[in-house]
């Protein structure tokens, strides 16, 4: 279709971009999609905007390009993302949202409110896994790595692994005190863009121990979400996950390995941090200001503490309903 020809074919826009995202959160999670355009007078399409109305029992109505993913915002030449900006601003003023989230990778040009809250990292990746391993990392760090190796830890890769990488993911999101996204979110994905998924677990004993879901768009890989078991936290399956999936990147041509967002300074960024990688700033438009999305607030972190006291299957039962309900996600 028109909308994914232009996305493709457009420097700066990624796969958060792409149309089937809209029936993805709407069948998941009931959000509906407000997707617009940029046009010039002859109809040539200029610019994109994948914009979603989340409707909040809890915490109001909000419009965020994208939920749930790390990326969004208006794409296209400067003129026309600007201009889709002050139209998603109106928008949020028309609609009477409380906030207004646009997750752009890249400045937009105009007086727009920025929030800086948000960053990712990003780590080239050589032509050879063994140049990684033997340039990119020194002694120690190659230790943390053979130790689950050690002890008999594997990496499979493959859409058929699902369920291990959501029976991990959300025992560690309940951990977290996050609620986890409905089963059926991944399901659509896989349904709709399983040519861009590239899905690991890694397994002990038959357990899965840790896993990973991201996208490969072009030459770079963005690790959306990921996980590993606490239990097993001093066996390190997560950097075992992560090598393997550097290597399996390197062998089908990937260039550049995108860790997803982090907030500055936590556990999180510390550990993307250690693989070598630079930090870029996520220049975020936040409307009517900023923290109007950020879920920082003491509501929020008592909700947290709360929920990471209670018992797995009823997180797992509660966590998708509301998982639909936080705009920060």
């Amino acid at each position: 279709m028109e909308w994914d020809d232009f996305v493709r074919d457009t420097d700066g826009a990624s796969f958060c971009h792409l149309w089937s995202w809209q029936h993805i959160i709407e069948e998941s999670t009931g959000h509906a999609g407000v997707y617009a355009e940029a046009r010039d007078t002859e109809g040539s399409l200029l610019g994109v905007l994948p914009l979603v109305h989340v409707r909040s029992l809890l915490f109001g109505e909000h419009l965020v390009s994208v939920p749930f993913l790390n990326y969004g915002g208006p794409a296209g030449n400067a003129a026309a993302r600007a201009a889709l900006t002050q139209w998603a601003i109106d928008e949020a003023a028309r609609r009477c949202v409380k906030s207004l989230l646009l997750r752009t990778r890249r400045a937009v040009s105009g007086d727009f409110p920025v929030a800086q809250s948000k960053i990712t990292v990003i780590l080239p990746l050589p032509a050879s896994a063994d140049d990684l391993w033997n340039k990119g990392f020194n002694a120690k760090f190659r230790g943390k790595i053979k130790r689950p190796q050690r002890d008999g830890m594997e990496t499979k890769f493959g859409l058929e692994h699902l369920d291990g990488f959501y029976d991990v993911w959300a025992e560690n999101m309940r951990d977290l005190g996050t609620p986890v996204l409905p089963r059926a979110f991944f399901e659509r994905i896989i349904t709709m863009l399983p040519e861009l998924v590239l899905l690991g677990v890694t397994y002990w004993n038959g357990r899965a121990v840790a896993g990973g879901f991201g996208f490969i768009w072009g030459a770079e890989f963005e690790m959306t979400w990921s996980s590993s078991a606490r239990a097993l936290r001093a066996q390190k399956p997560n950097m075992l996950l992560y090598w393997d999936y550097m290597r399996e990147l390197i062998a089908r041509g990937v260039t550049s390995f995108n860790f997803g967002r982090s907030t500055p300074g936590t556990g999180p960024h510390e550990f993307k941090r250690s693989w070598g990688g630079v930090d870029e700033s996520l220049p975020w438009i936040e409307w009517p200001d900023a923290g109007g999305g950020s879920g920082e607030s003491k509501a929020a972190q008592l909700a947290s503490i709360a929920w990471r006291r209670l018992p797995l299957v009823v997180a797992n039962t509660l966590g998708p309903f509301f998982a639909r309900q936080l705009p920060w996600w």
